[in-house]
This record gives C-alpha cells, sequence and structure tokens, in this order.
C-alpha cells in the first residue's frame, strides 16, 4: 500500500535537544506504514526555554501525543493534567497522550528495560537487583522494577547535591510499592561487592562506558562478578560496553540498552493508538 499524508494523518512526535539523532521516527513511522495506520511521527528540536509554548501549539494542533527526551522529561511534568503511576512518583514525563486536550503523562523507558529484560529471557519478579546511577534511566528503571515486583533494589550512586533528593525518592517508592529499595554511595566499593553478592541481575543506568569513553567502567574489579549473575547496561553504543565485556569474560549472561529504546518505543505506540507495534518487523528492520 502506499503511505501519504492525508487530511485525516494524525500527527505524533519527539520533542528534545538534540533529537536529529533519534531512530524514533524511524521505528514508529515504519510501523504506521505496515499497519496501515494513517499516523505520522516528527522530530522537533525543543529545549527547555521553548518547551511550554510548544505544548500548548501542539495542543491546539490536536496533536495524539508525543515522546519527550533530554532536557524535556522533568519539565513537561509540570505541564501535563494527569500523570500515570510512575510518572507521578519519578517527577518525569517520556510520553504524553493527548484526549481532547487533556493531557496525560507517562514514562515508559522502565517499561522498556523490564520489557528488555523478558526479551532476553529473564522474569526478575522476586528477585534483587543492584542499579548503577541515579539518573533519569535508572530512576524510571527502578520504579518500574518496583511495580512489576521485585523483591530488593540496591541503588548506588554518587553522593552529589543529588543525593538527598535521590533519598526522597527511594523512600516514595518504598511507601508505595512492596518492594524494598535501599540507597548506597556508589564510592564504598565493599557495599557495591556485598550488593551485587546478593543481587540476581547488576544493571548499569549510568553513561559511563558509552562511545566515545568506551574504556570507562564503573566496577573495576571483576572479581566481584560472578557466572550466575545477569549484567546489563542500558548503553546500545557500543553495543558491548567494557562492563558487558568483562561481565561476559566472568561467564555472565548479559543485553545491553537497544531493546529497552525498542520497547519505549512500544509502549508508547501502544498508547496512542491502541495497538501493538510490530516488534518483530522493527527489530529486524532497525536492530538487527
Amino acid at each position: 500500500m502506499s503511505y501519504e499524508i492525508t487530511g485525516h494523518t494524525v500527527l505524533t512526535g519527539l520533542l528534545g535537544s538534540p533529537v536529529a539523532h533519534s531512530v524514533s521516527p524511524m521505528m514508529h513511522n515504519e510501523s504506521f506504514k505496515v499497519l496501515g495506520l494513517d499516523y505520522a511521527y516528527l522530530a522537533f528540536d525543543v529545549d527547555t526555554q521553548h518547551l511550554k509554548t510548544a505544548v500548548e501549539g501542539l495542543k491546539v494542533l490536536g496533536v495524539r501525543g508525543f515522546n519527550l527526551t533530554m532536557p524535556d522529561k522533568n519539565l513537561m511534568a509540570d505541564y501535563c493534567d494527569r500523570l500515570s503511576p510512575a510518572a507521578e512518583i519519578i517527577g518525569a514525563v517520556n510520553t504524553v497522550v493527548n484526549d481532547n486536550g487533556i493531557l496525560t503523562g507517562h514514562t515508559t523507558d522502565g517499561i522498556g528495560y523490564m520489557e528488555a529484560a523478558k526479551d532476553a529471557g529473564y522474569d526478575l519478579t522476586g528477585k534483587t537487583m543492584t542499579l548503577l546511577g541515579g539518573g533519569g534511566a535508572a530512576t524510571a528503571i527502578c520504579v518500574q522494577a518496583a511495580i512489576d515486583g521485585l523483591k530488593k533494589i540496591h541503588v548506588l550512586n554518587r553522593k552529589d547535591t543529588f543525593f538527598p533528593r535521590l533519598q526522597s525518592l527511594v523512600d516514595k517508592i518504598n511507601e508505595r510499592t512492596a518492594c524494598q529499595v535501599l540507597l548506597h554511595d556508589l564510592a564504598d566499593e565493599r557495599c557495591l561487592a556485598d550488593c551485587i553478592g546478593e543481587s540476581h541481575i547488576l544493571t548499569n543506568a549510568t553513561s559511563v562506558g558509552m562511545a566515545p569513553n568506551t574504556q570507562d567502567c564503573l566496577i573495576r574489579d571483576p572479581g566481584i562478578l560472578r557466572p550466575e549473575l545477569i549484567v546489563s547496561d542500558v548503553i546500545y553504543n557500543p553495543r558491548e560496553t567494557r562492563l558487558l565485556r568483562m561481565a561476559r569474560e566472568k561467564g555472565c549472561a548479559t543485553f545491553n540498552g537497544m531493546y529497552m529504546l525498542l520497547y519505549q518505543g512500544a509502549a508508547a505506540f501502544k498508547l496512542w493508538t491502541g495497538q501493538d507495534m510490530p516488534i518483530s518487523h522493527i527489530k529486524q528492520k532497525y536492530f538487527s
């Protein structure tokens, strides 16, 4: 079938800065084409200074919804009429649904991670995780993992000016879920080893190890990794970070952040269209 913009085409898109590198327009537009949906997805370079104006404009234009990437995720939470439970806990939004002018904010990054873990063959329900980092990706993963039934999560972050705010978030997760979340100082290597020692999965949710700084790694001693430990990294450039290579050499099962990107987009696609993204097709076309 041909794929053309019509007078009925429904607009979706991405707001952030920069956005030109994003694969989201390709995978969403290809999904619309495969399913025969009269939708289009565009990327708009919008920083926090212009976010409110952009959102008001999109609302007037009747867009169905849009994604947010950095630096807009936190500020967008203030412009939504409603927030999903996960978005309300972390105070950040990466997906907005517009229902006749009512904007509902969601965070699908954590959903993307949990689905990526399932895709790799791992059911984390009732398990313990060690999570490195306290930024946007880490908090989204922590909240969703707690909601999805992990038993315990050790969060390790540097004791910087953000640390007290991170502790408040951890307290909120503990209050609202059945998961026990504990916050530790990442600089305490003995604590790090102990946390990993009782965990089923270790997840790096920081940018440490991302290209071009591919030799960086938060784990200095590979001896704290054991073969039965699952090790994951939200980074997908490079596809195998130094952490994942170190883990593989120790006999650990590993997976990177590529499918987290795919599944967070699939969750947004479902919210906007009510249909499932054609995952297998998108995997083969853009993620193989």
